[in-house]
């Protein structure tokens, strides 16, 4: 039973963006307990807006994850070299070369692409807190699958409806292995942590009852049933749908920032930056359902 004391609601704001989606979260201090009804408003939040920006959140690892497991249990990335010392349940994103080695994962977001939507029950949401920013640089832009899925045509929303489609990780891993020469060969051991899964190409967003293509190049290799080059064309065409102007909200990385995104709702794209401005985020991830 949650006491009068964990109903309470902390006098923080949520200030939308104006854009294509996202919301600013502001006044709420992680250094505290957060009460079970801050929870469900950030969660309520997070359904409407899709995309939460905490800023200047001054946090350590360890609140970091207290505070992501609240949402759901976490999921463990499966590339182990690149978890935080003492957190697994945290993944290193970041350019930076120490000794000759990356001390994280440096093309993360390099293709738009929802993450662990290769895992059967894929991501509720990712929360990447800024730790280093380049100058200018590292941006991260996010695509409305909700706005993507509703401003099709009819006949395109008729042709998707009961089609799956194969999410598969080392589809995307060798794709980037063939772009940069950094990325190891997987382990027989790390390729059998993730085999191919068939989710719906349109899935219902189980909290907030909308919608959503369910699609990314990064990602999504096939659709099921269709010829080769029918999948191809029609990934292709809902990828480029996906990613217009109008449905994309760019976010300029401001120091500690604390960013938690919908992975049902949204994909997202990280395009890097120069080598010579380091960049470093931990991210955790909330698993999610079953896509329907």
């Amino acid at each position: 039973m949650i006491s009068s004391t964990d109903q309470r609601v902390s006098t923080f704001a949520v200030r939308p963006l104006g854009a294509a989606m996202g919301a600013e979260i502001l006044g709420l201090s992680l250094d505290e307990t957060v009460s079970a009804g801050d929870i469900e408003c950030i969660r309520g939040a997070l359904n409407e807006h899709h995309v939460l920006i905490f800023r200047d959140l001054r946090i350590t690892p360890a609140q970091q994850v207290a505070f992501s497991r609240r949402f759901g249990p976490l999921q463990i990335h499966v590339l182990k070299q690149f978890h935080l010392d003492g957190y697994p349940e945290i993944l290193i994103v970041s350019n930076v070369v120490e000794n000759g080695k990356p001390i994280g994962l440096g093309d993360a977001g390099r293709d738009w692409h929802s993450d662990l939507s290769y895992m059967p029950k894929p991501s509720l949401g990712s929360l990447l807190h800024a730790q280093e920013l380049p100058r200018g640089e590292g941006h991260t832009s996010f695509a409305n699958m909700v706005r993507a899925y509703e401003t099709l045509p009819a006949d395109v929303q008729r042709t998707l409806q009961g089609r799956k489609a194969v999410h598969s990780y080392v589809y995307r891993y060798n794709k980037l292995s063939r772009e940069g020469n950094w990325r190891p060969p997987l382990t027989a051991e790390q390729i059998a942590q993730v085999p191919e899964v068939e989710h719906p190409l349109v899935r219902m967003h189980p909290e907030s009852g909308r919608k959503a293509l369910f699609v990314s190049e990064g990602f999504t290799a096939r659709i099921v049933g269709l010829p080769d080059d029918e999948s191809r064309a029609l990934l292709d065409f809902l990828c480029a749908h996906s990613v217009k102007p109008e449905q994309v909200y760019t976010h300029h990385w401001q120091p500690h920032d604390l960013v938690f995104w919908d992975n049902r709702a949204v994909i997202h794209l990280a395009p890097g930056c120069p080598p010579d401005q380091r960049r470093t985020l931990y991210r955790t991830t909330v698993e999610g359902d079953v896509p329907y």
